[in-house]
């Protein structure tokens, strides 16, 4: 019998659901949980990476194999992948093209610190796609996202960097902030890491025009940093005119604009921005852009690129290296990333694959909103390109504090948890669905059908 068909005398809490769930979870995963136990002996927060603790069953499910959007445990289960390795599966699991690629670049050399000629055509193809002229590539977005600061810092003369409260760009310091009791704070326990980051950055609410204008008026401020759209606090949509008066704003002011699509590169094959228009100095893009291979990436526009080069020149004839520049790192755009970056651009994450993608998301979000009215809940889905997301509270949040105001945590954990006992991943730090080009219509009808069951257990304990 499971929990969603148990009748109680008395009425459950979610806390009480959410331990039924995680008992369910511990009796049919042993071989996993017999490993996080094996796991804790050896690494500092029990795995390889202490984000993999954070599943709502407990302790993680330990991954046999994966192929395109499934993944099988080592105790035998399928799951329908939603999650994608919090996007850096957005590609699928083991696409073809990319281990085609990565096999043949494996026997030609991984890491050489020289180019190859597969650099030229991702060069070029960034620039198409993208809009912005010179690219760098760096192991991680975050890494990206530090040097597109460190380049700010140098053109402009000024230290601190914007972002938005609930923002995440990473290990970034700057962006390690939110708005807590009208100044600034510390985001999820983060230790400050012996930054003054009152000195270093500014934070004010998304969406708010009059704060972000007061914010840029002091001259101090290098770049503001931003996704398009807000993906990891739960998806916060911008609102209209907003990115508009961003980026009369920085302009006006001398403030570099710096736009993160490490998720929102989901919008399609050029991202949010050049979905939408947008004009960004620098862009940022990490996660997916290799097929899961570790990458990032940032590109310049040409005005940004002049004024660097005037600082440090592109070549200097009589010297080895015209700088260190801060930025790099050894395996930064080696062979093997290049390779797999050329696969997935070229034959992966395509305008055809995308119009797929972007169709299952609109079909699990129409399907959600139909379950939720249909039951009339006061909840909302949004979607933007292959990605969607159901939140627990009426409308869609503009700006971080209404996410802290209404967010049901409990809730979300309770349905990570239901969805991991019925074969369904969800990225645990959000209740975000993504799509990817394997991903199917019998996927997403399932999802709908586990939903609906999720529904059914909290009206059976008497929770909605």
């Amino acid at each position: 019998m499971t929990a969603a068909s148990r009748q109680d005398t008395h009425p459950a809490t979610i806390s009480d659901l959410l331990d039924r769930e995680q008992q369910r979870f511990r009796l049919t995963h042993p071989l996993s949980a017999a490993a996080w136990e094996e796991g804790k002996r050896h690494f500092l927060y029990g795995a390889p990476s202490h984000w993999m603790r954070r599943w709502a069953g407990g302790f993680p499910v330990y991954a046999a194999e994966a192929k395109g959007a499934h993944i099988r445990d080592i105790d035998g289960h399928d799951y329908i992948d939603f999650a994608l390795g919090d996007t850096g599966g957005m590609c699928g699991h083991a696409p073809e093209a990319v281990t085609r690629a990565a096999v043949r670049q494996l026997q030609n050399g991984t890491t050489m610190m020289l180019p190859t000629q597969d650099s030229l055509w991702v060069g070029a193809e960034l620039h198409r796609r993208f809009g912005l002229p010179y690219w760098t590539f760096t192991t991680s977005a975050t890494d990206a996202n530090r040097g597109a600061i460190r380049i700010a810092r140098m053109i402009t003369g000024r230290d601190k960097v914007l972002v938005f409260s609930g923002c995440y760009h990473g290990g970034v310091e700057e962006a390690h902030v939110e708005i807590r009791d009208g100044r600034i704070g510390m985001r999820n326990m983060i230790h400050p890491n012996g930054v003054d980051h009152s000195a270093v950055s500014r934070v004010v609410e998304f969406n708010d025009v009059v704060a972000l204008e007061e914010a840029l008026s002091h001259s101090d401020v290098a770049c503001v940093l931003t996704e398009p759209l807000m993906t990891n606090f739960g998806m916060i949509p911008v609102a209209d005119g907003f990115h508009a008066a961003l980026r009369e704003i920085t302009r006006r002011t001398g403030t570099m604009l710096i736009i993160d699509e490490t998720h929102t590169i989901s919008s399609g094959p050029g991202g949010y921005s050049s979905e939408h228009g947008l004009e960004p100095d620098i862009l940022v893009a990490g996660k997916a852009i290799a097929g899961g291979i570790p990458a990032g990436i940032f590109g310049v526009s040409q005005e940004i690129a002049e004024r660097l080069w005037a600082i440090v020149p592109m070549v200097n004839p009589r010297v080895r290296q015209s700088a260190h520049l801060g930025i790099g790192g050894t395996l930064a755009g080696n062979a093997l990333t290049v390779a797999t970056m050329r696969a997935v651009l070229e034959e992966v994450l395509t305008p055809a694959n995308f119009e797929v993608m972007i169709g299952n998301a609109s079909r699990l979000a129409e399907a959600a909103r139909t379950i939720i009215a249909t039951n009339g809940l006061p909840w909302h889905v949004t979607q933007i390109g292959a990605r969607a997301e159901i939140m627990f509270m009426p409308h869609p949040p503009r700006n971080g504090a209404e996410v802290i105001a209404s967010r049901r945590g409990d809730l979300e954990t309770l349905l990570h948890a239901f969805y991991m006992n019925e074969g369904i991943l969800v990225t645990p730090f959000h209740t975000m669905f993504l799509m990817c080009p394997a991903t199917t219509s019998a996927d997403v009808d399932r999802h709908a059908d586990v939903f609906e069951r999720f529904i059914g257990l909290l009206r059976a304990a008497g929770v909605v």
